[in-house]
């Protein structure tokens, strides 16, 4: 039997028959009343637990602002080598300055085929992912996740030093790159102030995540420092306290949240809580956004939210700025200029992760504390701390009243922590101020996780903004 061929209107007429009837029946191309009760899918999110290792053995003030000190240190001596040389949500130096001491936080992250686990330093004060290196065959010797074995892993691939990659970081003297050789590895030297070290090659690994929605997310190429040399005290001995490496959450190029880029939303945000607490209530980092209040993600319009500004001359660090700073309700007589990231990039106001205590230029801190002296009635301590301003005597009182300080952010927000933030215990019967004075001329303030306690802050790199809530944070 033959078939006649239809004639060219008729088909046309049929397919757009066909393409009518592909819509009607398409479930994704419903009424307006129907589509408004289906809202869009939101990004799967990494939830990793933050830890904290030392939490039976607290650090004293003594430990803790020597850390601080070395690492607030160790951020001005990265910031002027800048400027030196500058001419879907996933669950779980460029030297750094991270000084590793007592207040810092922990996240576990898993690296190689099959996955190595590893304790890292969460920092949102430098770009560089690196971890403690081994290349034995035979490691039985080692202790178990001590050192990421790169010959047990299918997936590890060093950089070349002709890659691009490898000029995003520093590089030790006298070791030219030959760009002849298949196999020249790409070798970086991240150094601190405080003499330590760490070296190795530049190399890309594969990362496994668990997402929010339950789903096993492989990363590969993660760009992260393979360490097989590190010495001086910020990365070796008990000041490390047993980490394996750095989780640089910076705004460079390598950092963790950049290299995930827009895969988790290109967000990330934390919750901090007290780890002196007895049962320590856990903290976490969320890479990604868009779960809500149940994920442990609090939804956008519940939160405040400040810009972050961008200072050229330091462009790992988020700026936030600070417009007036209260003390019980008293706006303190601060000049804006105070605040301010001037010409050359001195000044500003860093949130950083890394750093226990707060520090406020000192024109700043010398009215706050003014304040604070003024205000408090109760006694002061007969104990002299030497590394403390003003500390008080509480004995007898079991909820002693202290002054509320606020810091009213640009943008119009408020940022109000409680007392125990930055009043913290130092000797029995004993509170103290735990902010610190910043005394050199170029000097920027900084807020620490002890004053960021208790509250989400979500990074938001793309609105390039900071928001904050107590909501899904607070133990009380």
């Amino acid at each position: 039997m033959r078939v006649m061929p239809l004639s060219p209107r008729l088909s046309l007429l049929l397919f757009a028959c066909f393409l009518i009837l592909t819509f009607l029946l398409d479930p994704t191309t419903s009424s307006s009343s129907s589509s408004t009760s289906q809202p869009p899918p939101a990004f799967d999110y990494l939830k990793l637990p933050l830890l904290h290792p030392n939490h039976h053995f607290p650090p004293t003030p003594s430990e803790v602002l020597l850390s601080d000190t070395h690492r607030l240190n160790s951020l001005h001596h990265h910031r002027h080598l800048h400027r030196k040389n500058s001419t879907s949500t996933a669950h779980l130096p460029l030297t750094s300055g991270a000084s590793f001491g007592a207040g810092q936080y922990f996240v576990s992250l898993s690296l190689g085929t099959p996955p190595q686990p590893f304790l890292l330093v969460a920092d949102t004060g430098s770009d560089l992912i690196w971890v403690t290196c081994s290349a034995c065959r035979n490691c039985s010797s080692r202790p178990p996740n001590s050192a990421f074995l790169a010959r047990h892993s299918t997936t590890f691939s060093p950089s070349h030093c002709y890659d691009s990659v490898c000029q995003l970081v520093p590089h030790p003297h006298r070791v030219p790159c030959n760009h002849t050789r298949r196999h020249s590895t790409c070798r970086y030297e991240y150094s601190y102030s405080d003499g330590s070290l760490s070296s190795g090659i530049f190399s890309r690994e594969t990362t496994t995540f668990n997402t929010s929605s339950g789903k096993v997310v492989k990363f590969r190429d993660l760009a992260f420092g393979c360490g097989f040399r590190a010495s001086g005290p910020s990365v070796t001995g008990p000041s490390f306290n047993g980490a394996q490496g750095v989780l640089g959450l910076g705004l460079g190029p390598i950092s963790f949240p950049s290299q995930l880029g827009r895969k988790f939303g290109n967000k990330f945000s934390y919750c901090l809580m007290d780890y002196t607490l007895s049962p320590t209530p856990t903290s976490y980092l969320l890479i990604g956004g868009g779960g809500g209040p149940e994920d442990g993600v609090v939804g956008g319009a519940k939160m405040s939210y400040t810009p972050l500004i961008n200072n050229s001359l330091s462009p790992t660090f988020y700026y936030i700025g600070i417009e007036a700073a209260y003390v019980g309700g008293i706006e303190l007589r601060i000049s804006p200029s105070v605040w301010a990231i001037d010409d050359l990039g001195n000044g500003g106001t860093v949130m950083d992760s890394g750093t226990t205590l707060t520090f406020l230029v000192k024109p700043a801190y010398d009215k706050v504390l003014q304040e604070f002296m003024r205000r408090v009635k109760l006694p002061k301590s007969d104990r002299r701390n030497p590394n403390f301003d003003f500390c008080v005597n509480v004995s007898g009182v079991s909820r002693p009243s202290l002054p509320r300080l606020r810091f009213k952010l640009a943008g119009g927000s408020m940022f109000s922590p409680p007392p125990q933030n930055y009043f913290i215990d130092t000797a029995e019967n004993v509170k103290c101020l735990a902010l610190q004075p910043v005394v050199q001329p170029s000097g920027f303030s900084l807020i620490g996780n002890v004053m960021q306690q208790g509250f989400m802050f979500e990074f938001d790199r793309d609105r390039w903004r900071l928001g904050f809530t107590r909501r899904g944070c607070a133990v009380s």
